[in-house]
């Protein structure tokens, strides 16, 4: 029997309404409550019904009918080999928590477990911040997987439930408001960052639940009395999504196409390929958003524009501007925010309903975890309302108690308010919009076709400033909810041999090397092609020195703190030596997917040198590593590469020249330039 790992934790509360006892908490102060990253939005089901019911329902048996879907939300959000992956060939190991007496199994491998017999579907999966989907291609039509309660989204939450069991989706988010401390939302946001980053320090007092650092030096959750890792919580959801459509398919499924953001950096890229080995997938291609949109959009349609992709979703937000040519799909410009989505729309309306409580009762409101997440979820039904109509109430009773007495909040939210609150939010997108377009040169009337993507582009303030933006309205060819899981799928479809569909991406961050000081250097540009591969020439900086060490960043800032920290490459075991006599070709290599490997070869003996990969620390912590007198860096001086450790494989790469002088020859024969 393959050996168990077994978590030992606290026995929940009697009678509690949540499934784990917190620790005792001091009294609020009569301060303004942090502002909370709003729920996940209530999955939009494929048909409405008159009034929502009030949890979702009970798993069917199967063969059995799915119960009715309540109303649908207007705003639902759609849904290189990974660095240090695990032996793949250690038995499979099934992690529990325990919480008193009753043990919670994850469900999850330690480890991803070889797959031995690939499935015959492949399905695509948006992976999204708030709510999940999958598509399929069956007997040549693409179509969504509906869920076994009838939706057409999963949402993306993970929670410990009164019975102290892992449950994920609807059931999930039926105690979003109830237990919101042991409900895990928005993993999409910190999957794959590092705990000490500014980005999760600046948000992880904004959620109800408790966000720490992992074993890894990575941002995790506290769920009960242990700690799961956001690949683990990513990997439950994969999981569900995989089991839907097992369900739907009568068979197993354990391929996959999963789509990212488009502005992902290549340590969230791994964490998501690693999600899915744990939910038993083999992930056969990591896809951007923006690029799976655009291969709903164009199917079967034989296209040839120029076409930018404006994707908002529940989270993060993408633009991308690809050119196509029938069944070539060149991106040629990308960019993004990966903290900007329908969830901080939702938090704009939070505080403008804190400030009408504070003028109501006089004080700053000082309720509960339960009373905030009922408060940031009438803001998000109340965002909902407010795209039919022109007025919403919110009332919200028995919120928080005064001296024995219970308060309420009762207040009226109208459009032309909650416009003037989130204007410039739809402001920040179009000025990655503009920036975007400005990395080629191009203009707005360049633009043959705006497509909408992602659950929060349904707000009529999007629509109304995107064709101001452009000078046309934008197009509703695909749906917003589905447009990328069918992409996706239609992507895992070519993939089985169907008719070839050629993709050629590009990275959306710069990648370059902390020097000395902090200071970086730029070895990959933004835009560049993919795949790609580039080798940097580098230098020992002292004598004898037998290591150094290689800190690999991402982004566009000048210092190490300004950019995403990717890892830290050890080079051990270099021949003693002269300043700068010993000399080290470094090679990186990024995939079709954006996925990097960076390798090091020492040219003198020609010998190979270790490189282990790390990345347990941040940024700042790196810097402090590159500051260090005495440490292994390398010199600031270069050299070029010789020929023979230059060129480029004949494998990934040649096939990137061949996708690349395709997309080439076919502008070149339709007359299309770079930037028309």
């Amino acid at each position: 029997m393959a050996a168990r790992k077994e978590l030992r934790g606290a026995a929940p509360g009697v009678g509690a309404p949540a499934p784990i006892a917190p620790r005792p908490e001091r009294t609020p102060a009569p301060t303004r409550a942090p502002l909370p990253a709003s729920p996940a939005p209530v999955a939009r089901p494929p048909t409405p019904t008159p009034a929502p019911a009030a949890t979702p329902p009970a798993l069917p048996r199967a063969g059995a009918t799915a119960t009715p879907p309540p109303a649908p939300s207007p705003f639902a959000a759609p849904a290189a080999p990974v660095p240090a992956l695990a032996d793949l060939s250690r038995p499979h190991r099934v992690e529990q928590l325990e919480a008193g007496p009753a043990r919670v199994a994850t469900g999850l491998p330690d480890e991803p477990v070889p797959i031995t017999r690939p499935s015959r579907y492949v399905i695509g999966i948006d992976l999204g911040t708030s709510n999940s989907c999958a598509a399929v291609v069956r007997d040549g039509r693409p179509y969504v997987i509906p869920s076994r309660e009838g939706y057409n989204t999963v949402p993306s939450i993970v929670a410990l439930n009164a019975r102290n069991r892992i449950v994920v989706g609807h059931l999930a988010r039926a105690q979003l408001l109830t237990n919101p401390r042991a409900t895990v939302w928005g993993a999409k946001r910190l999957v794959g960052r590092a705990f000490e980053s500014p980005v999760v320090q600046e948000i992880k007092g904004k959620f109800a639940y408790e966000i720490v650092a992992g074993p890894d030096g990575l941002a995790a959750v506290r769920l009960g009395p242990e700690t799961l890792t956001l690949e683990q919580v990513s990997a439950l959801v994969l999981a569900e999504v995989k089991e839907v459509a097992q369900n739907h398919l009568g068979e197993e499924v354990n391929r996959a196409v999963i789509t990212v953001p488009a502005y992902y950096n290549e340590r969230q890229r791994a964490a998501v390929r690693h999600a899915g080995a744990l939910a038993g997938l083999k992930v056969e291609r990591i896809l951007n958003e923006p690029t799976a949109a655009a291969l709903a959009y164009a199917f079967g349609r034989h296209l040839d524009q120029r076409v930018l992709v404006y994707d908002l979703g529940g989270g993060t937000f993408d633009a991308s501007v690809l050119e196509l040519n029938d069944n070539v799909y060149e991106v040629v410009s990308t960019g993004g925010d990966t903290f900007l989505g329908g969830v901080d729309f939702d938090n704009r309306i939070v505080e403008r309903m804190l400030a009408a409580w504070e003028r109501a009762h006089g004080a700053p409101f000082a309720g509960d975890r339960v009373a905030l997440s009922r408060m940031v979820d009438a803001a998000e039904r109340a965002k909902c309302a407010l795209s039919e109509r022109t007025e919403h109430r919110v009332d919200l009773p028995f919120l928080a108690l005064a001296d024995g007495r219970p308060l309420s909040l009762d207040l009226a939210v109208t459009r032309d308010e909650v416009v003037e609150l989130v204007a410039p939010l739809v402001d920040r997108t179009l000025a990655v919009c503009r920036d975007v377009l400005a990395a080629r040169s191009l203009s707005t009337t360049d633009i043959d076709e705006v497509i909408l993507v992602g659950g929060q582009s349904r707000m009529p303030l999007v629509h109304q400033k995107v064709g101001e933006f452009f000078g046309r309205a934008p197009s509703r060819a695909v749906h917003p909810d589905e447009a990328v899981a069918v992409g996706a799928a239609l992507l895992a479809h070519s993939l089985q041999g169907a008719e070839g569909v050629v993709l050629i991406d590009v990275l959306p961050m710069s990648i370059g090397i902390g020097l000395p000081g902090g200071r970086v250097k730029t070895i990959m540009e933004r835009n560049t092609p993919l795949p790609a591969r580039k080798q940097y020439g580098l230098t020992t900086s002292h004598d004898g020195q037998t290591e150094f060490e290689l800190v690999v960043l991402q982004g566009e800032g000048a210092h190490a703190d300004d950019c995403e920290y990717l890892g830290t490459l050890r080079l051990e075991g270099l021949p003693p030596g002269p300043r700068g006599m010993v000399k080290i070709a470094v090679t990186f290599e990024l995939g079709a997917e954006c996925l990097l490997t960076v390798t090091a070869r020492e040219l003198n003996t020609g010998r190979k040198v270790q490189a282990v990969m790390s990345a347990r620390e941040g940024a700042a912590s790196a810097r402090r590593r590159l500051e260090r007198e005495g440490a292994p860096a390398v010199s600031t001086g270069s050299f070029p590469v010789p020929p023979a450790e230059a060129a480029e494989p004949a494998g990934e790469a040649a096939a990137s020249g061949a996708a690349r002088g395709l997309g080439g020859l076919l502008r070149r024969l339709l007359g299309r330039s770079e930037a028309r």
